[in-house]
């Protein structure tokens, strides 16, 4: 299972952190021993003293693929779910300076939360309309539209194809909207799709 994400898919997360709109999506890869298991808590790791949460919405891929056309995208897929892209935003900040890669501070262990539920597309009247959101303890702190996303579902997929084959089960986290921030000791990270928890996970 290959972890595909996406980096600044949303105009006012990328203003958030004063990144440059990209002109073509940004891609990188998370082994997959960076899923958190299930029923899991997510542990900070010792090197970061500064771990961001980052929502997405993810689609997971049914049928192998490559150099997949917009229009035909929508049959490599059935399913959407939501997860976290978990991010130390320290590390990253020091490897950006040096123009080195982001893997430490993307891909570490636990740093890919998948959530259990998994949601049909058919659910929805618009693929280009699903809302979602993060709680920590309770507290709204990201809402997101894939409306507001910079390159649609069937677009990522179309790009992706271009330079990586899909395989059945990899997963594609599709971009995080504005609100990111800290988590600490103690924190609950709940997430939804629309009105329907997908997640629930302690930090410790």
């Amino acid at each position: 299972m290959k972890i595909l994400c996406i980096g600044r898919n949303y105009t006012d997360h990328i203003a958030e952190l004063q990144n440059e709109r990209p002109d073509e999506p940004v891609i990188f890869l998370k082994p997959d021993s960076a899923v958190l298991l299930k029923k899991q808590p997510f542990f900070i790791p010792e090197f970061s003293n500064d771990v961001h949460y980052e929502v997405e919405l993810l689609v997971r891929i049914n049928k192998i693929g490559k150099h997949i056309q917009k229009k035909f995208a929508h049959k490599y897929y059935d399913e959407v779910g939501l997860g976290i892209d978990f991010t130390a935003r320290d590390l990253q900040a020091k490897l950006k300076e040096k123009g080195l890669p982001w893997e430490k501070a993307k891909g570490f262990d636990g740093s890919a939360v998948i959530g259990e539920k998994w949601i049909p597309k058919t659910h929805f009247s618009d693929l280009n309309d699903i809302s979602f959101s993060l709680e920590k303890n309770g507290n709204l702190v990201q809402q997101g539209r894939t409306s507001h996303m910079l390159w649609k579902i069937d677009e990522i997929i179309e790009y992706i194809s271009r330079y990586f084959t899909l395989k059945i089960g990899d997963v594609i986290f599709t971009g995080t909207p504005a609100g990111v921030g800290p988590v600490e000791l103690n924190d609950n990270l709940s997430g939804f799709i629309e009105d329907q928890q997908i997640f629930s996970i302690q930090v410790k």
